[in-house]
């Protein structure tokens, strides 16, 4: 059981087709992510050109679907051919942004106490 306001974020490796909808992109939630698509968990698909990417959700009442193209660069993707990556909030974060969120380092450093 999740902490209450968690929520999971998976990311379809590979690539989609980007002219699918709410139908397509659940069945293949269901059929090759093997999650329920209405679960209320997020999950992310990416283009063939890497700049666009679909976010799928539940919100209780109906699907959602939320898209992002961006004007100059792509967003980070594992380079798996198939299956699905488990994000944290912060990484879905640095995604949408077009950060890399597979190679963060913490940089605050620990106090040295004397």
């Amino acid at each position: 059981m999740l902490p209450a306001g968690e929520v999971r974020i998976y990311l379809a490796c590979g690539v989609t087709d980007m002219r699918k909808g709410f139908h397509s992109l659940a069945a293949q939630v269901q059929t090759v992510l093997k999650h329920d698509p209405f679960s209320g968990a997020i999950f992310l698909f990416r283009g063939r050109r890497g700049d666009l990417i679909k976010c799928l959700f539940w919100d209780r009442q109906g699907l959602c679907l939320y898209v992002k193209k961006l004007d100059r660069g792509r967003f980070v993707w594992p380079q798996a051919k198939d299956g699905v990556v488990s994000l944290t909030m912060a990484q879905f974060s640095m995604l949408l942004e077009s950060i890399d969120w597979r190679n963060t380092a913490w940089t605050a450093r620990p106090e040295v106490v004397v």
